[in-house]
């Protein structure tokens, strides 16, 4: 299958996204951990540019014994890649849509050699 150059091991930080275009389809690629990620850079939505948002941790709230919220903590092992442009939230590891699983981002895989990271289309 053929491979487009995403750019070098370390033009990547878990702040940093790429986006290459392969025939008219803009692709974010990210990294996180060591691990690179490959979208198609369209939030399911409203087609904002969603690899180009944060990746929050998932928020959980706390609830006390009474049923009362009391406050809220991350989950840093659950990544969410967020929409820059209506805050939809995405599982960084599997493109899923957080608020309904049946929806997802159209996910590429991506490979490595020689320091550098390659989309596969």
């Amino acid at each position: 299958m053929p491979e487009v150059l995403a750019g070098t091991t370390a033009d990547f930080s878990d702040a940093v996204c790429r986006v290459v275009t392969v025939d008219g389809v803009e692709i974010g690629v990210r990294s996180r951990d060591g691990q690179f990620y490959a979208y198609e850079n369209r939030c399911r939505h409203m087609g904002g540019p969603v690899c180009e948002g944060v990746v929050v941790p998932r928020v959980e709230e706390v609830v006390a014994a009474d049923g009362s919220i009391a406050g809220h903590h991350f989950v840093e092992t659950d990544l969410h890649l967020v929409c820059p442009w209506h805050g939809y939230e995405y599982d960084l590891r599997t493109g899923e849509f957080v608020g309904s699983r049946a929806l997802a981002l159209r996910r590429f895989e991506t490979t490595v050699r020689d320091d550098q990271v390659y989309v596969v289309v």
